[in-house]
């Protein structure tokens, strides 16, 4: 990539009204990404269905770009709309029996990455708890949790709280050995670092765009392997699902054989369009590139606010795009609102400040952001 970084800064507005360091939350999208859902827009407008066949390939060209993204084939891919949309596919698609066990660090992960799992108790199945002493799940917990009844292990790629990063690679090869199904909570990684769902031997990828692919909310992708789309049941099924599906003369029940079973109507053209757009910046500025980046920011801030006092994690060998902070005075929450009174987006999980600056950002922005921790210490 021969374009600056920061040429890219005049795509997200937003950076002009706020130090934006909030996308494990909700990042700011982009002009390119509120282009594609407009032209969309003003298609159906003044030209109503015509152009629809235009707009499925278009689908299409948006999920090769979602499995490029990944090392992923585009028959592996299913839009849906949000990552527990997808984990919940899995969860209810499998053909579960009593006394299965699903291993989870459930004390730890977000919601989404436990909350379908809870909720097969009524089908026999028991969450394991991973232990994660060190605020983030060790191939070592992972392995000590595994019982002969564990079928599958539920891992986060980052840990949305602490953003300690997952060893995937570590943990799918022992899921491999294993003979267990390995399912990822990709939210806080996809468009961050470089996500390999072959060389990490991942069964199910689920993940949101709205964070830092730098789509929107209400559509992501989930992935499933092919060798185990056969044993994945759609929890709901409709015209799409099908392998007839645009011949509605018939009524023709054959399930797709790839991915696209799980679309069970009406694509969510809207959203696939700004998808489409976010997922072409990330292309093209490389996802390499942004990882560096990134880490470059995340290494500036360490260094300043540990010159302050204060406490920093996770270690730069298990750190992603995420980093948290505990002032002296150890007052997250009341820092937090204080920084953003100073239109600094930023977010306080589990009593900790957590930043997440994206590419875009300017390491004079992170230098800024440790002044003002200093300014409010007074």
């Amino acid at each position: 990539m021969t374009r600056s970084l920061e040429s890219y800064r005049d795509l997200f507005p937003v950076l002009k009204e706020q130090l934006y360091l909030n996308h494990a939350g909700v990042a700011p999208t982009s002009l390119r990404a509120a282009e594609a859902v407009r032209g969309w827009m003003e298609d159906i407008v003044h030209h109503g269905i015509k152009h629809e066949r235009g707009w499925e390939a278009h689908c299409e060209r948006v999920r090769g770009l979602a499995a490029r993204l990944i090392n992923a084939e585009p028959g592996e891919i299913a839009f849906v709309r949000n990552t527990s949309h997808g984990l919940g596919l899995v969860a209810e698609g499998l053909d579960w029996t009593p006394g299965d066990e699903v291993v989870v660090a459930s004390s730890l992960e977000y919601p989404s990455n436990v909350y379908p799992w809870l909720h097969l108790k009524d089908r026999g199945v028991t969450v394991r708890e991973i232990q994660t002493p060190e605020g983030g799940v060790t191939p070592e917990a992972v392995a000590a949790a595994l019982t002969p009844s564990t079928r599958l292990v539920a891992v986060s790629s980052v840990q949305f709280a602490t953003g300690y990063r997952t060893d995937l690679d570590a943990v799918g090869a022992l899921c491999e050995r294993a003979g267990v199904l390995f399912c990822v909570d990709g939210i806080q990684s996809v468009g961050c670092i470089p996500v390999d769902v072959k060389k990490s031997r991942i069964h199910f990828l689920s993940a949101d765009s709205h964070k830092w692919m730098l789509g929107i909310a209400g559509i992501g992708f989930l992935y499933v392997a092919k060798d185990v789309l056969p044993r994945l049941r759609p929890v709901l099924v409709g015209w799409r699902s099908t392998t007839d599906a645009w011949n509605f003369n018939r009524s023709h029940f054959e399930l797709r054989p790839d991915a696209g079973k799980l679309e069970e109507g009406s694509a969510a053209y809207t959203g696939i369009y700004a998808l489409g757009a976010a997922l072409e910046l990330l292309h093209e500025v490389g996802v390499d590139a942004i990882s560096a980046r990134i880490r470059e920011l995340l290494g500036q801030l360490e260094t300043g606010l540990r010159g302050l006092g204060c406490d920093v994690g996770p270690a730069p060998e298990h750190r992603a795009g995420i980093l948290t902070f505990l002032p002296p005075e150890g007052e997250a929450r009341a820092l937090g609102a204080w920084l953003a009174g100073r239109e600094v987006a930023l977010s306080v999980r589990r009593g900790r400040v957590r930043l997440s600056p994206h590419f875009y950002n300017l390491p004079e922005e992170m230098d800024r952001l440790v002044e003002l921790v200093r300014t409010h210490r007074g």
